[in-house]
């Protein structure tokens, strides 16, 4: 079961930049063999930082909107969003220690 809560742009208006904590947004597609393997890694951050930090998905395809919004021209990405502000990045698949590094000021 994944811990990573998938929003819309139907809501992410509430979900992240209304969150009272930092939401790390995952953009990815189904077809994104990448994106795949970060799916469990971000539910393991998800459930280990869940008090510090929400992790959701944000289907590029379904999304396309908020994809060109955001500037997405590869995934995965990587978003961090903290009071409705996006404050860092990170692009690419990535093993667990890198991103949690990478996004340390937000776990």
């Amino acid at each position: 079961m994944s811990n990573a809560k998938a929003v819309t742009e139907a809501t992410f208006q509430a979900e992240v930049l209304e969150s009272d904590k930092p939401v790390i947004v995952d953009f990815w597609a189904e077809w994104c063999g990448p994106c795949r393997q970060l799916g469990p890694i971000l539910d393991q951050i998800a459930e280990e930082h869940a008090e510090k930090v929400t992790v959701v998905k944000l289907n590029i395809d379904e999304n396309q909107a908020l994809s060109a919004k955001y500037g997405i021209t590869s995934i995965p990405a990587m978003f961090v969003f903290q009071n409705g502000e996006h404050v860092a990045s990170s692009l690419g698949a990535k093993p667990k220690a890198v991103i949690e590094k990478e996004f340390a000021a937000y776990l």
